[in-house]
């Protein structure tokens, strides 16, 4: 698991400031185990998150009312380059997670650093594990073992018209940046 420096110990959106949201897993473990021990639904989601456009904040807020809580899971710079291309990610991952971890609808972002969330989603067992549309559910990483413990496994549809590929080719396209 990759650490960003200055995170903080749990969670608290009121007054700590964004970097409080940006945890470890044993950070995320003990802050969620802990709410659903409280009777709160833990929700997962993950991926890339770079350049966040409309499509990720809709999926976003969508997984946010499926449970009381939201843990958001992002991929470190080497794996978005290993599944987009050298060319990526445009931002690096701490601002990645600073930008996520900024949203109301998030409540905590878990940075990996492995081809896939699957150590995440075992350690924090959520109730709920989303993506987006774009994944059958059968393809979800992560949902044999939610499924095991009786949690859900959603597919939840995509905006359209909205990727980070597509604004980037846009964006080349037109010559300004």
């Amino acid at each position: 698991m990759v650490k960003l420096p200055g995170a903080k110990e749990g969670l608290n959106k009121t007054g700590a400031g964004v970097a409080a949201r940006i945890l470890s897993l044993h950070e995320a473990i003990l802050q969620f185990g802990r709410e659903k021990r409280n009777g709160r639904r833990v929700v997962f989601t993950n991926g890339c998150f770079d350049l966040l456009h409309p499509g990720h904040i809709e999926m976003l807020e969508t997984a946010r009312r499926l449970g009381d809580v939201l843990v958001v899971g992002i991929n470190c710079d080497a794996e978005v380059r290993k599944l987009k291309g050298p060319d990526r990610p445009v931002w690096p991952v701490e601002k990645r997670a600073e930008v996520l971890a900024a949203l109301e609808s998030v409540d905590a972002v878990v940075i990996f650093d492995e081809p896939t969330p699957r150590e995440i989603v075992s350690a924090l067992s959520p109730d709920v594990l989303v993506k987006g549309g774009d994944w059958p559910i059968d393809k979800i990483v992560g949902r044999e073992e939610v499924e095991a413990a009786g949690g859900k496994v959603l597919s939840i549809p995509i905006v359209s018209g909205y990727s980070t590929t597509g604004i980037i080719k846009k964006i080349q396209s037109s010559g300004t940046a």
